[in-house]
């Protein structure tokens, strides 16, 4: 497991405000080298502590989308597989492992109720979930 360093957190800090930062500008915010940089994101990269880059969109820019939380019920040492599966998916926003009665907690986003649907049963007929619970995200307060 990766142990972050100040640097790291703080190369992953602007990253999570600016993903699509380029390497000169994180350089340049951070008072180091390209080289470092680079050098920094490669290992993170490597080492799995950093996943990729992605895309931030605000919540109410896809005022239609469905979104719901999933609680999952994890059969015995399998968690670690079915964390791979569901990070593939491209409707899941966040996952979390938590204590109590389930196992994992999965933010999903869908853009209608039939692509909802159908992740729903993708996540289900997952080798190693026993159950799942689901409530839709009807409105923030």
């Amino acid at each position: 497991m990766h142990q972050f360093d100040e640097l790291d957190r703080r190369i992953i800090e602007v990253l999570r405000s600016d993903g699509r930062a380029p390497v000169s500008k994180l350089a340049e915010i951070l008072g180091i080298t390209r080289g470092t940089v680079q050098a920094r994101l490669d290992r993170l990269l490597e080492s799995g502590a950093l996943l990729g880059f992605t895309v931030r969109v605000r919540q109410d820019h896809e005022a239609d989308a469905i979104r719901a939380v999933m609680m999952i019920e994890v059969a015995g040492k399998s968690t670690t597989a079915i964390i791979k599966r569901l990070r593939g998916m491209p409707e899941l926003h966040s996952l979390h492992t938590t204590n109590g009665a389930w196992d994992l907690v999965a933010e999903l986003r869908a853009s209608s109720l039939h692509d909802f649907d159908r992740v729903l049963r993708e996540v289900r007929q997952i080798d190693g979930i026993l159950n799942s619970e689901t409530s839709i995200l009807l409105s923030s307060v």
